[in-house]
C-alpha cells in the first residue's frame, strides 16, 4: 500500500513492540503519514527518525507499572490516543517444543506478553477513546488459526487475543471505537533471521503465495485499520499470511 501523505495528521499513536521488525515498519508508515507517535520496546528503538513527533521509551511491556508510565508520558507528549497498536509478542523460541514436555513458567511468559499486555494497554487507552473516538488494532498470529504444533503456547494466547478483540470491539463500538486484529503469517523479522533455510523453504512451500511477506506489508494494513477508511469495520481478524489460511 501506498503512502497517504497527511492521513493522520495530528492522530496520536501509541505503538508497543517499536524497535524493530512489524512494530518499527508501523511506526514509519504512521510517521510518514503526519503520526504523533508513542513507542515503547524493551530494547532502545533506534530504528525511527529522531523528531518533535517522536517519543520513545525504553521499558518491559509485560510490567504493569511501566506501561501505566509510559502511557503517562505519552499522554502529556501528545494528548490521548487516538490509536492503539498492540503489538508486542513472542513466542517461547528456543523454549518451544511439544506440549506434553512444556513448563508451564513458559506458558506464563508467553501468555503475558502476547495477551495480557495488549489488555493492559487497552484498558489505559479505553476511558479517553469511549469519550472521543478511536483505533485499537492488536497483533494475533495465524498460528492462531492454524493451530502450528510445538507452540501451543502461543497459539492459545494469540487466539486469546482475537476473543478479547471482539469482545472488546462489541462494547466500544457505540462509542465509535473500533478494534480489529492482524494476524500475519511468515514475515522477514529477526525471528525468521534465526530460521535454517530449510525451514523456511517449507514455510515458502506450505504458503500460496510462495514467499515470505516484509514488515511493511503488515504496516500497511495496520494503517488502513486505524484510518477513516475502516470506519465500519470492527471486531475482525485480518490474516496476512499468503493465503496459508483462509477466512
Amino acid at each position: 500500500m501506498s503512502v497517504v501523505p497527511g492521513r493522520f495528521d495530528g492522530k496520536h499513536v501509541i505503538i508497543t513492540g517499536a524497535a524493530n521488525g512489524i512494530g518499527a515498519a508501523t511506526a514509519r508508515r504512521f510517521l510518514a503519514e503526519g503520526g504523533l507517535v508513542s513507542a515503547i520496546d524493551r530494547e532502545a528503538i533506534e530504528a525511527l527518525p529522531a523528531g518533535d513527533n517522536l517519543l520513545t521509551v525504553i521499558g518491559d511491556c509485560t510490567d504493569a507499572a511501566v506501561l501505566a508510565d509510559f502511557h503517562h508520558r505519552a499522554v502529556a507528549r501528545f494528548g490521548p490516543a487516538d490509536i492503539l497498536f498492540n503489538n508486542v509478542g513472542q513466542s517461547a523460541r528456543e523454549r518451544a517444543g511439544p506440549f506434553h514436555e512444556s513448563d508451564e513458567a513458559v506458558w506464563r511468559f508467553v501468555l503475558e506478553v502476547s495477551l495480557l499486555t495488549a489488555m493492559r494497554m487497552s484498558r489505559l487507552v479505553v476511558p479517553a477513546m469511549r469519550a472521543r473516538g478511536g483505533r485499537i488494532i492488536n497483533m494475533s498470529s495465524d498460528a492462531a488459526f492454524v493451530g502450528d504444533a510445538g507452540i501451543v503456547d502461543y497459539a492459545t494466547a494469540k487466539m486469546g487475543v482475537v476473543g478479547f478483540t471482539r469482545a472488546l470491539a462489541r462494547e466500544l463500538a457505540p462509542h465509535h471505537v473500533t478494534v480489529n486484529v492482524v494476524a500475519p503469517g511468515a514475515i522477514r523479522t529477526r525471528a525468521h533471521d534465526r530460521l535454517t533455510p530449510a525451514v523456511i523453504e517449507r514455510i515458502k512451500a506450505t504458503t500460496p503465495a510462495g514467499y515470505i511477506a516484509e514488515p511493511e506489508d503488515v504496516a500497511g494494513v495496520v494503517a488502513f485499520l486505524a484510518s477513516p477508511d475502516a470506519r465500519y469495520i470492527t471486531g475482525q481478524s485480518l490474516l496476512i499470511d499468503g493465503g496459508r489460511w483462509m477466512v
